[in-house]
């Protein structure tokens, strides 16, 4: 039997924390790889103070993969959240004027950098960066989520993220972990009960501070959830940063291919690669009987890729589940549901591709 991810998981499960629930119920096993036998993963405890009272436990996880059929080798590090008291704001202005820079440029670290788009509001596309981020994240990948959103930011609330972000010298900003995921938001920097009443300038700088003065690290990918619509943060996006490409994200209505099609239009003006389109919302299962209603039609997503000739990359159901582990805060990626696994096929699908 192949050794999986799955199978690591489910015995890191017998393993039951003193105040409840395991190190898998809890979310506190990250960056777990699996390469010819060796397993290597690590234990996020929630401070440092419960971290140095966990090294027990990081022992016996070691010892109880040991002995899984398969497994060569184990690695097991111990590691933990910074300080929860008082955390030092960051001291700098968000949304300044954008500096000049001689060209395109990335994140140090970073090594691939995808656009999630969408032509129109409402078709699902936060939900499908901040599943497709923690689908990558479980499948081993290093992964970052940019909520470019900068109008309506709504990763903090799906990601299940509030507090503000800490700042060691007021210019770099140390940006949030959930779910195996590293995230930052304009929305974690705001009032949340305000609203962002900012011209073009203002957002295109936001945008530029939190691709180059958050501490990112290395990456494999970092998503960038952006707003809907053709505006200045798109612009900005494919003009001064080096993109791998963009996902389109629509429903099968023909009123969002409508502005789908204007997408991928934009994208390809501005030179940067599409690298496929994603049908959410593309059918209904009752659960209660198992009937399939295509609430939004069917296949019209599908129809369009071959049109334009723009890969397919998944067909997503809607789903109860998924809209209540949004707002919950905790992705339905980050589960073992029908759901999980379409997004687990995305995920492998654009790794298998070399796009992730």
């Amino acid at each position: 039997m192949a050794l999986t991810r799955e199978t690591i998981e489910q015995t890191l499960r017998q393993l039951a924390l003193p105040d409840g629930g395991d190190l898998i119920s809890r979310d506190m096993v990250r960056a777990l790889t699996i390469s010819d036998g060796a397993v290597r993963f690590v234990i996020e405890a929630p401070s440092p103070a419960i971290a140095r009272q966990m090294e027990p436990l990081r022992v016996a996880a070691e010892q109880i993969v040991s002995r899984i059929a398969g497994v060569e080798g184990v690695s097991v590090a111990l590691t933990a959240h910074g300080p929860a008291e008082k955390p030092s704001a960051p001291s700098l202005k968000i949304g300044g004027h954008p500096t000049p820079q001689a060209g395109p440029t990335k994140p140090s670290g970073v090594d691939r950098i995808l656009a999630i788009a969408s032509g129109k509001g409402g078709v699902g596309k936060s939900t499908v960066s901040s599943n497709l981020a923690v689908a990558l994240a479980r499948e081993g990948r290093r992964v970052g989520l940019l909520d470019a959103d900068i109008y309506g930011p709504s990763q903090p609330r799906m990601m299940g993220v509030s507090k503000r972000p800490a700042s060691p010298d007021g210019k770099t900003i140390i940006p949030l972990q959930a779910h195996g995921v590293t995230m930052m938001s304009i929305g974690l920097m705001l009032d949340p009960a305000k609203a962002v009443v900012w011209r073009g300038p203002m957002l295109m700088g936001a945008l530029q501070q939190m691709l180059g003065q958050v501490e990112w690290g290395e990456l494999d990918i970092l998503l960038v959830d952006l707003p809907p619509g053709t505006g200045d943060v798109q612009l900005t996006l494919c003009q001064r940063t080096q993109l791998t490409g963009a996902i389109v994200v629509s429903t099968p209505q023909d009123v969002a291919l409508l502005d789908a099609r204007k997408a991928i239009d934009m994208f390809n003006t501005l030179k940067t690669p599409v690298l496929g389109l994603v049908e959410n919302m593309s059918v209904f299962c009752c659960p209660n009987c198992g009937h399939e209603t295509p609430i939004f039609g069917h296949g019209g997503v599908r129809a369009e890729a071959k049109k334009m000739d723009v890969p397919l990359l998944a067909e997503l159901p809607i789903d109860l589940e998924t809209r209540l582990g949004g707002d919950a805060g905790t992705p339905i990626a980050a589960g073992d549901s029908a759901a999980a696994e379409a997004y687990a096929a995305l995920a492998r699908g654009l790794i298998a591709g070399g796009m992730a």
